[in-house]
């Protein structure tokens, strides 16, 4: 997968499709900074999603959802072993073959 393009560059492009002239169309834009207009065309959807200007997930609320889905999966993971402990000590406890003789 090629590197990405600095965020910087990327704002700078997005800057300039937006304040482009009337008639100059986006394959030109995308051509003069050496992108394709497919790639020009996301960044711009993205940055509209990032401003709120159109419905979508930002990137904050998507690495927000990222970790949040980590914390559940580790919660999930010591709920189960607390259960499982549970289980072994209420064994440990019940008469029956582990227990002592009178």
């Amino acid at each position: 997968m090629p590197k990405p393009y600095p965020k910087e560059f990327r704002d700078d492009v997005v800057r300039v499709a937006r304040n482009r002239e009337p008639g100059q169309h986006l394959r030109q834009i995308a051509a003069d900074f050496g992108i394709s207009e497919s790639c020009l065309t996301n960044w711009l959807r993205n940055a509209d999603v990032e401003d709120g200007t159109k419905p979508g997930t930002t990137n904050e609320e998507s690495r927000e959802n990222r970790e949040l889905r980590n914390r559940i999966r580790l919660l999930e993971q010591e709920n189960e072993v607390l259960r499982r402990a549970a289980a072994y000590l209420s064994q440990a406890n019940l008469p029956g073959k582990w227990a002592l003789p009178s």
